[in-house]
């Protein structure tokens, strides 16, 4: 006769299973823990997405502030001459009312200033650093101060230095051609716009035209 079966897994006593119950306990102590400390993590994230839409906001508001429209070249134009003739004619316009205000920009603007494209380039930026310093929401007294300290000294010492001792005639093949007196507060050469634009429009890379009509000096020592 055989004698009693016993299971392959004998069930545990009681000490087993208590210490079991207390090792699972702290197992849900641990996971319990964790789960606090997790707690709070949707509300930061949701903090830290709020300020960074709100420096999103401050840095597009600050880049909009500083935006200030391209300056144009002059090298680089295109060969329209309906385009030319509009940057001429509003560059003019601003060195009559603002650089010839300047008795050190009257005296180094040669009356043959529009044959030289790299005088009529200065001239551009410079007229632009200007409006973005005293036009639109970029306008400062910091931009301003920049510009009489700095760009326009700048620019009266390079055109002093390239065009200083130049004239109309320098740029005239005729013998005996001679320039009368014009007027101070007049763009000098500004009569010689219809044919500048023609050149840098259609042919910007052949020799300049000749000047066929007297252009007024702007006065003063050139030196």
């Amino acid at each position: 006769m055989s004698g009693p079966s016993h299971p392959a897994h004998p069930d545990p006593g009681p000490a087993e299973a208590g210490g079991a119950l207390a090792g699972l306990a702290r197992e849900v102590e641990v996971l319990r823990r964790q789960v606090a400390e997790l707690e709070p993590l949707p509300g930061q994230v949701g903090e830290l997405g709020r300020l960074v839409g709100q420096l999103s906001e401050a840095l597009a508001a600050v880049t909009a502030r500083r935006r200030v429209p391209a300056a144009p070249s002059w090298l680089m134009a295109p060969t329209d001459t309906g385009e030319i003739a509009a940057l001429l004619e509003e560059l003019c316009v601003w060195v009559e009312s603002v650089f010839l205000r300047y008795p050190d920009g009257a005296k180094v603007l040669a009356e043959c200033w529009l044959w030289h494209p790299d005088v009529v380039e200065e001239l551009l930026w410079l007229m632009y650093a200007w409006c973005a310093a005293y036009q639109g929401p970029a306008a400062s007294v910091g931009a301003a101060g920049d510009w009489h300290d700095r760009q326009r000294p700048g620019v009266v010492a390079r055109l002093r230095k390239s065009v200083g001792s130049c004239s109309i005639e320098t740029h005239q093949t005729r013998p005996g051609w001679n320039t009368p007196p014009g007027t101070p507060v007049t763009a000098p050469g500004v009569e010689h716009t219809e044919l500048i634009t023609r050149w840098w429009a259609e042919s910007r890379d052949s020799a300049p035209p000749e000047p066929t009509t007297p252009a007024g000096p702007v006065g003063g020592d050139r030196s």
